[in-house]
């Protein structure tokens, strides 16, 4: 080996110099930079009947209708009902259960009881010269029920804003003037900023698992709205609003799924240390997050052209953890590493 040439030394940080700066891996050519406002990411609310259109109308695909009964109306009293929101389902066995064996180490089916009238007569059987008589019986395997990972939960019409928008006690009304519905909040100043956050914001995090409009319209729109005014009255309510997320994740309706992650990216983003203060709840949000990561569209050399639908559940959890990683401080990555163990970093600690 030849000695090495000689050159200039790599710079030493002095003793008390601060941390070196993270930056992307990609250069700001290749990848835009971070949102720093929830303005800066799509609209959920003005795309929800277009998606419902494409997809029903065009597409065919008809939603699969649900145990629990819908009024379809929006002048009509839900039903009340007790099911829960994704709700972990046992799993149904059909037929024996198999046991454990001892001597072999395996689970086995236990073995039928035999008919006692079931043996050979006489004048039956195979004649002699022909051949013998072979068993041609053989102890059934047992098959491993399916697991169901992926299978849709239940995801009922009993959210609390529902029941709260039933009885009159949302300040909310939809205005249907313009290209696009909106939302008019009936506050002095017309705005959300006036509202107690701590009442009002879990209970619209909650209605956006509904699946009927105009409960489902008008809770991502006011949860989108409160986002964008609610600056430093948003980090004191995280807490509150991990189990309305939770509960729409478990649905594992992708539908409810894509309007989870993309106001989980304008909630991390509307607020200074909203990202941080979701680190110690990680436990409850990201084991959705790992069982989807890879669920993309295989479509090989050929464009997908419905990429402004944010549709795709595998790029939508790829976005959100890496704003994750990048707004949840020196703490963030280690644990999501931890409940997504395939995750790869989106940040350069050189």
């Amino acid at each position: 080996m030849g000695t090495p040439r000689a050159g200039r030394a790599p710079p030493v940080a002095p003793l008390g110099a601060p941390p070196r700066r993270r930056i992307p891996l990609s250069s700001p050519c290749d990848r835009p930079s971070p949102p720093a406002a929830p303005q800066d990411l799509p609209d959920i609310a003005g795309g929800l009947l277009t998606a419902t259109y494409r997809k029903e109308k065009i597409a065919g695909k008809a939603e699969p209708a649900g145990k629990a009964s819908e009024t379809g109306s929006c002048f009509d009293t839900s039903k009340p009902n007790s099911i829960r929101a994704g709700a972990h389902k046992g799993i149904e066995m059909q037929g024996p259960v198999p046991r454990w064996v001892r001597s072999t180490c395996t689970y086995e089916l236990p073995t039928p009881v035999p008919d006692p009238g079931d043996y050979l007569k006489k004048g039956e059987g195979v004649l002699p010269g022909t051949g013998r008589l072979v068993a041609t019986y053989e102890r059934p395997k047992p098959v491993p029920p399916h697991a169901g990972a992926f299978r849709r939960r239940d995801n009922p019409p009993n959210t609390a804003f529902r029941r709260f928008y039933e009885r009159g006690d949302l300040p909310v009304a939809v205005n249907h003037n313009g290209v696009k519905r909106r939302i008019v909040w009936k506050t002095p100043n017309g705005k959300a900023d006036q509202l107690d956050y701590h009442h009002y914001l879990p209970i619209f995090f909650d209605g956006i698992r509904e699946k009927e409009d105009p409960y489902r319209f008008l809770a991502v729109r006011g949860v989108e709205d409160m986002l964008e005014i609610g600056g430093p009255k948003i980090l004191p309510v995280v807490p509150q609003l991990i189990i309305p997320i939770k509960t729409a994740l478990n649905t594992r309706d992708p539908d409810v799924m894509c309007i989870t992650l993309q106001l989980l990216q304008k909630l991390v983003v509307a607020a200074d240390l909203v990202g941080e203060a979701l680190v110690p709840y990680y436990r409850q949000i990201l084991p959705i997050f790992n069982i989807y990561k890879n669920d993309n569209k295989n479509l090989g050399d050929n464009i997908d052209y419905a990429q402004r639908n944010n549709d795709c559940l595998g790029e939508l959890i790829s976005d959100t953890l890496n704003l994750f990683e990048m707004r949840g401080g020196e703490d963030a990555f280690i644990n999501i590493k931890y409940m997504v163990p395939t995750y790869e970093s989106a940040i350069n600690y050189a």
